[in-house]
């Protein structure tokens, strides 16, 4: 029996490690965006029904479970970090969301976006300022870009809640 213990003891620190240093290990650490920002995003990109929602790095995956749950769009979340990824698919499932909701494992630079109406962004200035490009080519005209926190050098702003520091872009 001592040996089981410190093997479970070994293989929990092992799981927390991987936990803790995955985000670093790919380069995008996990920063949840506040729920009073989520709201403020989606409020600020007027989601409604018959949208498709696409969420870069979705993490836990709040902003596609409030997009799906409160607004009734579709959501789509792209997430790298395969414990978010088992976390957020779960959270989906709990809260019965998974005729509008689901997230995709992958880097969102090498996934298609074409089909979002509205694509929420928290990421660096630098991650920001790479998507721009991607989201030209990619992106219809009329789509909503809602970032939280940073911003897109070079695009003129449309509409923004400071106090939640959350910008929208119209392409």
């Amino acid at each position: 029996m001592g040996m089981l213990f410190v093997g479970i003891v070994l293989a929990s620190i092992v799981a927390i490690i991987a936990w803790l240093s995955w985000p670093l290990i790919i380069g995008a650490p996990w920063v949840p965006t506040p729920m009073k920002a989520v709201h403020s995003m989606l409020e600020l990109a007027d989601i409604h029904e018959g949208d498709t929602v696409i969420d870069l790095g979705s993490g836990d995956g709040r902003i596609i479970t409030t997009a799906a749950k409160e607004y009734k769009a579709r959501a789509i979340g792209i997430e790298a970090d395969p414990i978010r990824l088992l976390w957020s698919r779960s959270s989906i499932r709990l809260k019965g969301l998974s005729e509008r909701a689901k997230i995709i494992r992958g880097n969102f630079f090498h996934k298609d976006l074409g089909e979002a109406t509205v694509v929420t962004v928290y990421q660096t200035q630098q991650i920001n300022n790479k998507l721009k490009a991607k989201f030209e080519r990619e992106l219809k005209p009329g789509t909503r870009v809602v970032s939280h926190t940073f911003t897109f050098n070079g695009w003129t702003l449309s509409k923004a809640d400071r106090e939640s520091e959350n910008y929208l872009y119209i392409i």
